[in-house]
Order: C-alpha cells, then structure tokens, then sequence
C-alpha cells in the first residue's frame, strides 16, 4: 500500500503516465481498494515463460477475485451501494478475462507496479536523491518480507499434505492391523473343527497372517521415517517463523515505533501500522496452522504408539510453536495513539491501543477489556524486569496516580480488520511523586500509561496476559511548567536508545545529535520544509555554549549535557538554552509564521552581526532577529542617519516586540507603518515582501461613530502620512535604540521613556509597560477629552 500512496502524490505528466496504465484490462478501481492486499502478493516469484507456473498464477487470480467479492460485501449504505455493485462487477470481468490465461495477470500487475515504481522513483529523484534510494532499500526489505511468506506458505502447505499422507497410511495400516487381528482370532477358533480341514484352513490363514505380519512391520517402520521425516519439516518450518518473526516484530515493528516516538517532536507521521497488521496476521495464520498440524501429529501419535523419540519431538515442538505465537500476540498489542506525552491533571485525553493480530485469532468473539493505569518510572523498570511473570501486582501495590474512565472494551471494526480500544475520556486526577534527587525537578520526573488485558483463543485454548507502555509522560499541574517538561520529552524522544531500562537516556549528546532534534521540532512548528539553516545552527551552537570564538567545524565534534540544555542558565540571563528557543518556536508558530516560510525573519543573528551586515547597506535597510535577552521576542534593527549628528550613520534596534504586541497589531502592519523602513535586507522593497499580509484600510465612519485607529511610531523617525479622511491618526509609541530625546508630545500619545532599555538596548521586563492595557485605557476615553487634554 505504501507504493500506492506514493503513486497518488504524482503530478503532471507523471500522473497522466500512472493513469495510463489502467483500464478495462485492470481497472484503476481495484488497484486503489485492493492496494495493501496486492502489494502484499509475491507477483515476480511466478516465472511467466513456465508454463508449469500456471497453477501458482491461477491461485492468485482466484485469491484476487475473491478480496474483490469480500470487498464488495462490506460495502453499506447508500453510498456504498453503487461501489458494492462496481466491484461486484470487476470480479467477474477479471474472472472471466484472465480464466484461461491467469499468467497474463500476474504480467499485467507485475508490469503495473514495476511501472509505478519508476515513475515515484524519478519524481522522488528530481527533489532528492537521498530520498529514491531509501525507497529502493524499503521496497527491497518489503519483496524480502514477501518472499518469506510465500516460502512459508509452500513450506506449510507441504507438511499439511505430509500430515495427510501419514494420516491415510496410518488409517490404513489400522485396518490391516485389525485384519491380522481377525486371522488370528480364526486361528484359534480352528481347535473346534476337523483334523483335516483344521490342517488345511490353518495353512491359508497362517500364511495370510505372515503375510499381513510382513506388511505391518514394513509399514510401521514406514509410518516411524514419515514421522520422523514430518517432524524435521516442522522444525525448519519453525525456524523460518521464527526468522521472519523476528524481522517483523524486531525490526519492522520497533522502527515502527522508533517514527512514532520521533513523531512527538515533530517527525514525520508515523505510518504503515496496516501493512505491519498484515504481516502479523499472516503470521499469526501461519503459526496457527503450524500449531494445528503438530498437535494433529500429537494426535495420530497417540492413536497409533510407535517405539521412537516422536512423542518427546512432538511435546517440544508444540511447546516451541506456542512460545512462537505467544510472542507474536503479546508483540503485537500496541498503543496507535499515544497518550499526551505532556499531561495535565484535571484535563481530558485521549489513547488508543490495537492488537495487530486480534481479527485473525478471533479474539473478538469474546471482546477483551483494557485497564490503563500511571506508573512511575521506577514500577515501570520492576514490571519489564518480571515480563516473564502473568503478574500485574504493581510495586508498591498501588499505581502512581488515579485515571478517571481508565476502563475500555476492545471493539472490532470489520471494514478495516482493526482490533482496538478507544479511551476518548481519560484524565489524571491526581499523581504521586517520588522523592526527586540532587537538582532534578518535577518536569524531570517521568511517567507513563500501562495499558493492559487478558483474552483467549482457541476455545480457551491459550490464555494471554499482555502490557504495553506509553512513551514516557511528564505530569504538570499548571501550564506554566509546560516549557520544561517539553524539554524533558523532546531530549527522551530524540536520544532514547531501542531497548532501554525504562527511562534511561543519555546525560550527554554530540552537538548535531541535538541540532537534528530541534531542526525537526522547528520544521513540524512551521509546517514547512524551511527549517534551521547551518548559520542558524551556529548561532544556536554559539548561545548554547557560550562562546562566539571556536571555530564553527569545532561544533561537530562537541558534546552538550542535560545541564546546559535546560537546567542552567544562560550566562546573564535568568532562562535556560531551552527556554529561550522554545519562546522564540511559540512566538514565530503563534504570529510569524507566514513571515519565516516567505524567508523575511533570518531571526538567529546576534546584534554584533546584525550592526555588521547592516552598515553595508543604505539608509533604511532592516532585519529581524530574536531578541537575546527577552524569552519570546524579536527586534527590527535598521541604519539610518543619526538625528543628533548629521553625517553619522547608525544602527538602531527597536524595542523587542512579543506575542503581547502581535496580539494588538501584527508585523506586517507594524512594519508598514514605520516609514523610515524602506528594504528588508539586503535589499528587498518591504513591500514587495510584507504587503499581502496589511491590513485593508478601516471603512468610513458608521452611525455617526468614528473608528480609531492604532498605529505604531518611533518620533525620530517620523513623517506622518496624511490621512485619506484627512482625519488625525491615533499611534502607539515604540522607542529605539540607541537612545536619544524624545519631544513631550507627539502625535496623541507621549512616547516611552528610555529606562525601558536594558544595556543590550532590549526590554527590562520589570520596567515594560503592559502595552494592551495602555491602549486599553486609551481607547476607552473620549476622543475629544484626549484631543482637549493634549491642546492643554
């Protein structure tokens, strides 16, 4: 199915090709509602030039039309009404085209996917070259995984044929041993009659005995070899399940979980669950059969004791195979959708686990239920380390918290094959911490959701206890403690090794190791493929360690602690690493976003820098970058004349806006309004850049009322526009930096005054004017009450 996906994101003359491919001889129809199914088929093991292959290539037509019919079934109501009758009738067009040439087929999809291949390969090649070749590896690993199923298929279709053979020679050797039963009870009935004919019966029938004799001993040494020979089958076949069970459940599996652990910081969506449910039910059908034949073995074993090790061959193997498929159904209990890996007590989430094997085993004919209970990191490791035991005694005998509506029944969708539990309710009441050691703190503190159950198959054949842990939860009481624990998940997700005692990562990390992680975090924030360029990573690398001076190469090569992350601050500044990039990933998802994809922000220069690239550049070019010294802010820097000594040129830096000033006008229009910014550097007219995003001019004045306007100025820079209404504009004052005086009165408004400023000329947050409610109380007066107040 994942070729299939590929293959609909085509555009333009490759789509027109794919499409190409289809039509009444295979309807496009069923490629798309049969894609997993006909992908998961081995189409090039069918040699097209052996005739003697037509047998294989005719179970496929047959298997095709009936997934088509099975389909068609499941299809309800009104709008599946017309799709149920479509395919309905592509089975039997396909029946009765390909009846009699079931090779021609399997060429005519072998042609198709092949095709489709080429044209994703080429699309993914024209954007990165990377990219193909990572198809080819996971297209090759999928044709290996297929090519083990057909094995096995052949393997146990051989041994159930085997077994059937041994079962007909078996019943028939009964009834010659019965036969040599019957002459030997005419034998003895012989006494009663006459001399003569006594001598001449007893010579028939003795030698009809030593006949039969000779045949039963040949034919138990017979039988004795088919056993034998059926139990080494059984062994080889338990080998090769074993093999790809281990590829599914060891690799496929955990690198499945792998993407969706990267997947809470931002990688990409975890995908392909169906083709691993696929692959495990195929295994789980092939196990089952497997189980089916030995204890069959077991059976005919006891019906007919021979000497010989069988039964002690048959006890291990049936031990064996049900270790095999206990494996499989504890594996396979997953959680799709993995609790909130930031939790908040008293707030409503959601989870929801899956047993990828549950519609093949029938489980769902007596539907298990699922409890969810929070455990410590500490119950976690004491848990995993008795996995062996059916025991779900919590250490401690208790959890470490109470979930509301924490209990749920699996349900059984049919149009998907899926086996689930979905909690839509949960939520934490109340968690108990563990004495915490040395500096950690609470948003340290790791957590997670056990979800178990227990459930039959077989006729209660096999009972399985089964677990499974959420990824790792940091349980907050207020949303301020959200930043830090963030930290905690993303450095967990990032640099969790496959595996590990619960919850153990890294106290250090190479430098990129951590570059990759927030490079991935910031993609996912602002949806799109623009992430941290190698000079951003610098910069970061240069703030998080402090020092402008290593060279850049040095980066590589260097290490960074959980310390340095987010439990020390930066030198000067009362926030950590952590804390000032996540401001600065809040405040662009929040506002500027837009601006960040367009490439306007470059955002991560330093103010040195900045005063660099700018004093190359004519009067009123401009950049925006973060602020250093304010969580969450960001700055325009522009050069200009100095207006206190005429020749002089400067660089300024305005006062750091946040998601506060946004809120009542955003940059566009801040921009826009400040008439001294003319190129957004290097040299772009600002509003070739920022126009689309103005705000259209206010609408004339309705029922006698007059909107006011709010505006933004820096009084040095200043040349008002006249109004088209020829009305006095209202304006919210912003002071630059470097500092210079002020006129009392411009415009309506008095502007702020300087010791705003910190020493980097940024905010001193103590000082700062809470700017929405400064204009709050502004917009609330009579426009002529402060019109008159100013006259005055």
């Amino acid at each position: 199915m994942a070729m299939w996906i590929q293959a609909q994101q085509l555009q333009g003359e490759a789509l027109h090709q794919m499409q190409a491919l289809y039509g009444q001889h295979f309807p496009i129809e069923v490629r798309h509602y049969l894609a997993q199914w006909i992908e998961s088929q081995v189409w090039d093991s069918v040699e097209l030039d052996n005739p003697a292959e037509e047998a294989k290539a005719k179970r496929l037509l047959d298997n095709l039309v009936a997934e088509l019919q099975r389909k068609a079934q499941l299809q309800g109501g009104e709008d599946g009404f017309l799709l149920k009758i479509k395919l309905g009738h592509y089975a039997s067009q396909l029946k009765s085209t390909y009846d009699r040439c079931p090779l021609e087929l399997v060429r005519c999809i072998k042609h198709i996917l092949h095709s489709e291949q080429r044209l994703v390969q080429e699309a993914t090649n024209a954007t990165s070259g990377s990219g193909s070749q990572a198809m080819d590896s996971l297209s090759q690993r999928h044709q290996q995984i297929n090519q083990a199923f057909e094995e096995l298929r052949l393997a146990t279709q051989e041994t159930e044929n085997e077994l059937r053979k041994l079962q007909h020679s078996q019943e028939y050797f009964i009834i010659q041993y019965q036969e040599n039963l019957r002459i030997q009870a005419q034998l003895s009935s012989l006494s009663s009659l006459p001399p003569a004919e006594r001598t001449q019966r007893e010579t028939t029938l003795q030698s009809k005995r030593a006949t039969v004799e000779a045949w039963l001993t040949r034919e138990a040494s017979t039988l004795q070899k088919y056993r034998l020979d059926l139990s080494e089958q059984h062994q080889k076949t338990l080998g090769l399940l074993r093999k790809q069970q281990t590829l599914i459940l060891d690799e496929e599996l955990i690198q499945w979980k792998r993407r969706q652990q990267l997947a809470g910081n931002g990688g990409p969506h975890e995908g392909g669950l169906d083709v691993l449910q696929s692959w495990c039910e195929k295994l789980a059908d092939l196990i089952w059969q497997n189980r089916q034949q030995i204890r069959r073995c077991e059976h005919l074993t006891q019906q007919l004791p021979l000497p010989g090790p069988m039964e002690e061959q048959l006890s291990k193997l049936n031990s064996d195979i049900t270790d095999i498929i206990s494996a499989l159904v504890t594996s396979t209990f997953i959680i799709e959708k993995q609790p909130p890996q930031v939790l908040k007590t008293q707030t409503k989430f959601a989870a929801t686990v899956r047993l990828l094997v549950g519609g093949k085993l029938n489980v769902h004919m007596n539907p298990p239920q699922v409890k969810a209970v929070i455990v410590s990191e500490q119950q976690a490791k004491a848990l995993l380390k008795n996995e062996s035991t059916h025991s779900f005694v919590l250490p401690g005998s208790e959890s470490s918290g109470e979930i509301l509506n924490n209990n749920c029944v699996m349900e059984y969708h049919q149009a998907s094959g899926t086996l689930s539990a979905h909690f839509r309710n949960m939520s934490l009441k109340r968690i108990k911490r563990s004495d915490r050691r040395g500096a950690e703190s609470v948003t340290e503190e790791k957590f997670t959701v056990l979800f178990e159950s227990q459930f039959s198959v077989g006729g209660n054949e096999l009972v399985f206890h089964v677990k499974t842990l959420s990824l790792p939860v940091v349980v907050i009481v207020h949303g301020s403690q959200d930043n830090n624990a963030t930290a905690t998940v993303l450095w967990d997700n990032a640099f969790a090794e496959p595996g590990r005692v619960p919850f153990v990562v890294p106290d250090k990390v190479l430098w990129p190791q951590l570059c990759e992680a927030l490079d991935m975090k910031y993609k996912a924030e602002m949806h799109s493929g623009r992430g941290l360029s190698e000079d951003n990573l610098v910069f970061l690398a240069q703030k998080a360690f402090t020092s402008s001076s290593i060279n850049p190469e040095e980066y590589r090569n260097m290490t960074i602690s959980w310390a340095q992350f987010n439990r020390e601050s930066l030198p000067g500044r009362n926030f950590t690493f952590w804390q000032w990039f996540d401001g600065v990933v809040e405040l662009m998802k929040k506002h500027l976003k837009p601006h960040w994809n367009d490439g306007a922000i470059l955002g991560f220069v330093n103010k040195q820098q900045a005063q660099d690239m700018l004093m190359s550049k004519p009067n009123g070019t401009f950049l925006l970058r973060f602020s250093d010294s304010e969580i969450g802010g960001i700055t325009i820097a522009w050069v200009a004349e100095n207006p206190n000594k005429p020749g002089e040129r400067l660089v300024w830096n305005l006062l750091p806006y946040t998601t506060k000033d946004f809120s009542i006008r955003s940059l566009a229009d801040r921009i826009s309004d400040l008439n001294h910014l003319l190129f957004l550097y290097p040299d772009r007219p600002k509003d070739e850049v920022f126009a689309k995003y103005y705000t259209p001019p206010l609408s004339k004045a309705v029922d006698g009322y007059v909107k006011p306007q709010i505006k933004q100025v820096v009084p040095e820079f200043t040349t008002p526009n006249p109004e088209p209404s020829g009305g006095t504009p209202t304006f919210m004052d912003q002071t630059a930096s470097p500092s210079v005086s002020h006129p009392n009165n411009f415009g309506v408004y008095q502007s702020m005054n300087d010791t705003m400023l910190d020493a980097d000329g940024d905010f001193d947050l103590e000082d700062t004017m809470d700017v929405a409610r400064h204009v709050e109380e502004l917009l609330r007066r009579p426009m002529a009450n402060q019109w008159s107040s100013q006259q005055s």
